[in-house]
């Protein structure tokens, strides 16, 4: 039998794992729920992803897109007189207003890094690219920091009943930027 060519097989197995996590959490995540969501043969997820570490590593890795795509597209960074605080305020607010399944999901994932250390480095990268693009704006330590009160507010907002307040990010971060 002919190999059949699909070259779009492995994203797709990373959707549906995405998906997969996000109706069942990290716990419902194997093969054979993936390739029954992708509708793929169980072989393919094997194929392409050798361990389910590997699999949520490419899950995680997607997942962080999407936080750096509304920084993206609301810019602000490259504007040095642009007002950094009420900047990184309204990038929250706008991701958290976003799909919130969405970003539950990317929190999953995103803690799932202190059971599997396999993940450890792709959730690094999150923290060290937004460190880096802030440091355009502000000072190494600083944008860490930055990078660490922006985490516990999206927790905070994701754990408790308190919707997000964007003037009081705004206030919060104005304090920590010199």
């Amino acid at each position: 039998m002919a190999r059949r060519y699909d070259p779009e097989r492995r994203q797709r197995i990373i959707d549906a794992a995405i998906r997969v996590v996000g109706e069942k959490g990290i716990g419902g995540l194997s093969h054979r729920t993936v390739a029954a969501e992708a509708d793929v043969p169980l072989g393919s997820t094997t194929y392409h992803f050798k361990t389910l570490d590997d699999l949520l590593v490419a899950a995680l890795r997607q997942a962080n897109e999407g936080f750096a795509k509304v920084i993206a597209a609301r810019g602000g960074l490259e504007d040095p007189g642009a007002d950094l605080a009420a900047e990184l305020a309204g990038w929250m607010g706008e991701w958290l207003a976003g799909d919130r399944t969405g970003v539950e999901l990317e929190y999953e994932l995103y803690l799932a890094a202190l059971r599997r250390p396999a993940l450890r480095p792709v959730a690094a990268e999150w923290g060290r690219d937004l460190a880096d693009r802030l440091s355009q704006r502000t000072d190494a330590v600083t944008a860490r920091a930055l990078v660490a009160l922006l985490d516990g507010i999206c927790l905070q907002v994701l754990l408790t009943e308190v919707p997000y307040d964007e003037e009081y990010a705004r206030e919060v971060l104005a304090r920590v930027i010199p």
